[in-house]
């Protein structure tokens, strides 16, 4: 099917390598990666008047906020994230504090509904963006559950929501009765504040679906308020879609960055980061490049790596290295479709509790559960028809599958029949996706996930957790300064981890500036 013209997915993402005689070979601040975090970071480092190079690894920058056509000419698909909500709430946007929505291009839809979750009985529930609308849904299967529901999220908006804005900036969060609840809340498992607060079955299944949405284990302990968190993005922000696809927003940040005389660099993977008495002084590339940093070096590198690129990592780095672990992988299939779904909704969600615990259960194992397991579908040509040609539609399904399969069987071979499975599972709740209406399908196992993106190490897109010696999970590394004078962290495995929210990079940014004597509340507010 020939392309209608409207968008070309590589416009959205669009920054090639510049010539070698063009390059800076210095800059105040050099940024390793070109991931959302990254350049948000660049961002706001530019604005406050520092001379910024990103070099980016990928031929593309963006890392997994990306758009490609990886099924046929004129699909644009985002390649790993689709709903960029938590950003939403970041004074980068929510204050427009470098401009990306007045000035840069990004434009956002905050769908409603936010979200559907058809059930194998025929009914469904629609989460929509009004807390009253959401609420009634739920009665009709508990008035009990309800208002339960009605309690969770003005809660959250009475004080915890101001805690955990606080958290996510990497901030104190202070004393108070708000603060003590929030501790509270956040030390529970996702999985106990749910059977704890609701009854019926079908708004288990939502609040579960719901807070599974940072790829986490909600039944470990630390996710206690992603229930109340999450809910109240979608309420709030719906399915929050940005225009031209998930690379909208590296494109945004690039042309910020580019009008404040700095540079973004593609095709540049960093081998090192160089050290002269005990402090960050540049990179070298590994075509054997070198580019001096004469104030700081920013990695947005993945933790477990970070080391490889230092001759003496320091304890603290090292220590980082040593908590990591990969999480729950991923597996995920694009197609493109003759239509679109009939959810008439950007996203959908399927999976009971007691189907997510099986598939859990079934991955720690090495194995897959594709009889009722948590799958999120997303067909964002609903609300941005740019995204394919004229009345055609874009589609992804995301799950959990493991790195390894315990039966043995490579990956390559076997992800074809599970991609089958997870399809048919939709098409049994969802229209729109009979074999007919599939025009091209591409399966992507955890291995082809971390293959696309060097930074979805063991096949985690969300950049993974980190195991303490106390025995606490942290979904990002706490300190965005290191052991090495003038290196700083960002990125997914920085606090608070993965999905786009910029606060890796925002915050990065404040500590940067604070280490280099520049107020951050010239490009920045205290939030």
């Amino acid at each position: 099917m020939p392309s209608s013209g409207k968008h070309s997915p590589s416009s959205s993402t669009s920054s090639t390598a510049m010539p070698d005689s063009s390059l800076p070979p210095e800059a105040d601040v050099i940024v390793v990666g070109a991931g959302h975090n990254g350049l948000v970071c660049a961002g706001y480092l530019a604005s406050a008047g520092l001379q910024v190079l990103v070099l980016e690894a990928g031929p593309l920058p963006g890392g997994n906020t990306i758009t490609e056509e990886l099924t046929l000419p004129g699909f644009a698909h985002d390649s790993c994230s689709s709903a960029h909500v938590l950003i939403q709430s970041n004074p980068l946007l929510a204050d427009d504090e470098l401009g990306l929505l007045s000035r840069w291009g990004l434009e956002y839809v905050h769908t409603d509904p936010a979200v559907v979750l058809p059930r194998a009985d025929g009914s469904s529930i629609t989460v929509h963006r009004d807390l009253d609308a959401t609420a009634d849904e739920l009665a009709r299967f508990s008035p009990s559950d309800a208002a339960a529901f009605r309690k969770l999220v003005e809660e959250w908006n009475g004080g915890l929501a101001a805690v955990h804005g606080r958290w996510s900036s990497g901030f104190d969060l202070g004393t108070g009765a708000a603060a003590d609840a929030y501790r509270e809340l956040k030390a529970r498992s996702a999985w106990d504040v749910i059977h704890e607060r609701f009854e019926h079955p079908a708004v288990r299944d939502l609040m579960l679906w719901l807070s599974l949405a940072t790829i986490q284990d909600p039944r470990r302990p630390g996710t206690g308020v992603l229930p109340s968190s999450i809910t109240a993005g979608r309420l709030r922000f719906g399915w929050s879609t940005p225009i031209g696809g998930s690379g909208a927003l590296p494109a945004a940040l690039i042309r910020l960055l580019e009008s404040r005389g700095g540079s973004v660099v593609c095709d540049a993977p960093v081998a090192h980061i160089d050290v002269t008495d005990g402090r960050a002084t540049g990179v070298r590339t590994v075509d054997g490049r070198s580019f001096r940093a004469r104030r700081a070096v920013v990695t947005s590198s993945h933790l477990a790596k970070l080391p490889d690129l230092l001759d003496s990592a320091p304890s603290d780095v090292v220590a980082a290295r040593d908590a990591w672990r990969p999480g729950l992988s991923v597996f995920a299939v694009h197609a493109a479709l003759r239509g679109d779904l009939s959810t008439h909704a950007a996203a959908a969600g399927l999976g009971s509790t007691d189907g997510v615990a099986r598939q859990l259960d079934a991955f720690y194992r090495g194995e897959t559960d594709a009889t009722d397991p948590w799958l999120l579908v997303v067909n964002q040509t609903v609300v941005d028809p740019s995204r394919a040609p004229d009345g055609a539609g874009t589609f992804k399904i995301l799950t959990i599958a493991p790195w390894d399969r315990a039966d043995g069987q490579d990956w390559s071979t076997a992800k074809q029949a599970f991609a089958d499975e997870i399809v048919q599972r939709v098409r049994e709740r969802v229209g729109g996706l009979a074999p007919d209406d599939i025009l091209a399908m591409r399966a992507e196992s955890p291995r082809d996930v971390a293959a696309h993106n060097t930074h979805n190490l063991g096949g985690s897109c969300h950049g993974g957790e980190f195991q303490m010696p106390g025995g606490e999970w942290l979904v990002g590394w706490p300190s965005y300064a290191t052991g090495v004078g003038g290196l700083f962290l960002t990125g997914s495995t920085s606090h608070p981890g993965g999905s786009v929210s910029g606060r890796p990079g925002r915050n990065a940014a404040r500590a940067v500036l604070s280490d280099l004597g520049l107020d951050p509340a010239s490009v920045m507010g205290s939030r």
